[in-house]
Parts: C-alpha cells; sequence; structure tokens
C-alpha cells in the first residue's frame, strides 16, 4: 500500500515536471529548445552539445535528462536545430523526444534580426510497472503512446540583445487508460526570453537574462539570472527560479570551440528537506566544416 502511494506521488511529479518541461538551468546554451526560432547566426559554423541534468539527488525515482542537440546553418538566413531528449521519471515513466527546427532570419535596419522558426517532432513515451508491486493493479497498466509534436517560435537580436517568444509546445497531450483519470498531461507552452550583453570592460562581459513560463491551467513561473564571461574564457553566473530553486553556475571555454558547462541548483521548495539538490553539465562544440565561416574573434555572449 507504502508503494501505491509513492506511485500516485510520483504520477502527479510527472504531470507538473512535464508541463515545465524544459526545466534547464543552462538553457542558454541550447535555447532552440525553448525557442524554434533560435540562431547561433555563425554562417557554416556547426554546434554540437550535450546536456545530461539528474534532479532532485536523493530522491528515489527523481528525473534524469539526456538531451543531444546540433545548430546547423544551411546559409546565412536559414538555420536548422536538432534535438534529442531522453527522460527518466519515478522508474515508471521513459520518454524520448526528437525534434527538428527551421529557423529563418531577416535583417533590418542598424543590423537588427528576426528570425521565425518551426519545431516538428514526435514523442515517444512509456509507462512501465513491470519491475513494481503494481504490476498486476488496473489502476497502473503498462501503456505506450507515440505523440506528434509542433511548435513555433519568434526571435529578435543583435549582438548585444535578444528577446524571443514562442511555443515549443502547442498541440496538448494525454495519456488516459481504462480504469485511471490519466497518466500523463502536457498541456501546451508559452515562453518569453530575453537578455542583455554589457560590457563592463575590454575582458568582461555581464549578461542579465529571464525566461517567463506559462503553461496552460498552471501558475505564472520565471528565472531571472545573470552571467560574467571573462576574456571570453571565463563564466560565472547565479540564478533563481521563482519558488523552486537558487543556482550557481560555471563555464569554461577550453578551447575556442570548446566548452564545459556546470550548474547546481539548491531546492527553496518544500522538497529542499528531502533532496541534495540538482546537477546539471552541458558539453558544447563548434567546428567550420567547409571551412567558410567568418572568423569570430568575439563570440555572441548567448
Amino acid at each position: 500500500m507504502k508503494f501505491k502511494i509513492f506511485l500516485i506521488a510520483i504520477i502527479c511529479s510527472i504531470s507538473t515536471y512535464a508541463q515545465q518541461d524544459p526545466q534547464y538551468t543552462q538553457y542558454m546554451y541550447n535555447m532552440s529548445v525553448v525557442n524554434p526560432g533560435y540562431m547561433i547566426n555563425e554562417p557554416s559554423l556547426i554546434q554540437v552539445g550535450s546536456l545530461y541534468r539528474t534532479q532532485w539527488v536523493g530522491i528515489e525515482g527523481a528525473p534524469k535528462t539526456a538531451n543531444i542537440f546540433a545548430n546547423i546553418p544551411l546559409n546565412n538566413k536559414i538555420e536548422l536545430g536538432l534535438n534529442f531528449t531522453n527522460d527518466k521519471i519515478g522508474g515508471v515513466l521513459f520518454q524520448n523526444a526528437f525534434n527538428v527546427d527551421t529557423a529563418y532570419k531577416i535583417t533590418l535596419n542598424n543590423d537588427l534580426n528576426v528570425s521565425f522558426g518551426v519545431k516538428v517532432g514526435v514523442d515517444y513515451l512509456s509507462f512501465d510497472f513491470s519491475n513494481t508491486n503494481v504490476s498486476n493493479d488496473a489502476q497502473f497498466p503498462n501503456t505506450k503512446r507515440t505523440v506528434f509534436n509542433f511548435g513555433a517560435g519568434v526571435f529578435v537580436f543583435k549582438e548585444q540583445f535578444y528577446v524571443g517568444l514562442s511555443s515549443p509546445s502547442i498541440i496538448p497531450t494525454a495519456i488516459d487508460v481504462e480504469n485511471s483519470d490519466g497518466l500523463f498531461t502536457n498541456s501546451p507552452h508559452l515562453f518569453l526570453i530575453g537578455g542583455y550583453v554589457f560590457e563592463a570592460t575590454d575582458d568582461l562581459k555581464i549578461k542579465p537574462s529571464t525566461v517567463v513560463k506559462q503553461v496552460f491551467g498552471s501558475p505564472l513561473s520565471f528565472d531571472v539570472s545573470i552571467n560574467a564571461l571573462y576574456k571570453n574564457r571565463f563564466e560565472l553566473g547565479a540564478a533563481y527560479r521563482y519558488q523552486d530553486a537558487i543556482s550557481a553556475l560555471a563555464g569554461f571555454n577550453i578551447t575556442p570551440s570548446l566548452k564545459l558547462g556546470y550548474a547546481y541548483d539548491f531546492s527553496t521548495s518544500e522538497l529542499n528537506d528531502f533532496n541534495n539538490g540538482s546537477h546539471e553539465f552541458v558539453l558544447l562544440y563548434k567546428f567550420d566544416l567547409l571551412g567558410l565561416s567568418k572568423k569570430y574573434s568575439s563570440p555572441r555572449f548567448y
């Protein structure tokens, strides 16, 4: 009976977690996961990366997320984004999502750019209770479903700032099963993002940024962060997620092409008494496949 109550709690948290997905502290290194209109805007320079997040360390069945992504310019106006995400939650929910973003850029006066993007993809969702003691309970059937995902976004940017509005998940998704009120609900998302880069000195850049998240049927949420980049190599930052966590971020450009990042989240919610925080790692690599890109001595700080 205790395990059954535990599973019900996990499923409730699954619904909450999914409605706030994506929830990456270092989302700024892969903003296409939030906004399909995002562009790295460095023609011929391909960026690939990987992110791993282990959330609420110390809680059995807490979410673990792996993300592999790439930004691929086709020319100076069109850019593709590829994202594969694997989620494991509660030891019973397994989610694999693959999405392709296409962004198109228009350059206005004074080097102001506007890019419009669409996201298409598929999510494979699986609930598996085989290794639990409720495997024969009709309320917890093993369930699998593949669903279609569609999103859209607009991204306005210059070298010093950006602002974007997007809905990376427009189509509502639900898994309903017999004898149950439903195992999974994913409501439409709306994201507003923005940031500005200040040149504090010749060697130091400061970037405050924010992301505001609205999920239909859920309260408004937001993250605010500030990052400092020293000599285009060392990065430190801090962030606050409303009623959820405070975070410390660090990044290091090992080479001009290779970047390593880490973030630690300290829970400020009621979960603080039950976990040891969350860890997040990101690895980025940029390479010029055709040798045609511009030589960026001072890359964009977002």
